[in-house]
């Protein structure tokens, strides 16, 4: 679906996934929706790498990307939702734009994000 929605984020789950309520839609399927970024991936608070260093490593810049997407939406005085479709879990997938600004190719610019890829992984980066 290629329309625009504003939305209002009810939480934040880590960089690239978080709760909103969509404006104008029924209470049912835009209330306290999860969201993920599209085309992107930050990495994993819960971490799978197989070291403890890769682990850590992966946790730390999880905390950042998340920080980063913490200041970005709950700062924005306009959050829109583009190109939204359905994903997995019941999320919705989104270009994500904050005051017109892509969230996705902003954490990409930060380092905090890597393109996404079925099976991409963030250990040993």
């Amino acid at each position: 679906m290629s329309i625009t929605r504003q939305a209002s984020v009810d939480s934040i789950f880590d960089g690239d996934t978080f709760r909103a309520t969509v404006e104008n839609w029924q209470p049912v399927i835009g209330e306290r929706m999860p969201v993920r970024i599209a085309s992107i991936d930050t990495p994993e608070l819960r971490s799978r790498c197989d070291t403890e260093v890769e682990r850590e490593r992966e946790k730390a810049l999880a905390r950042k990307a998340k920080q980063f997407a913490v200041a970005a939406l709950r700062g924005a005085e306009r959050i829109e939702l583009r190109q939204i479709e359905r994903g997995s879990f019941f999320r919705l997938v989104a270009e994500v734009y904050v005051d017109g600004e892509s969230l996705g190719d902003k954490l990409l610019e930060a380092g905090l994000a890597m393109p996404y890829e079925e099976g991409g992984s963030w250990c040993g980066r």
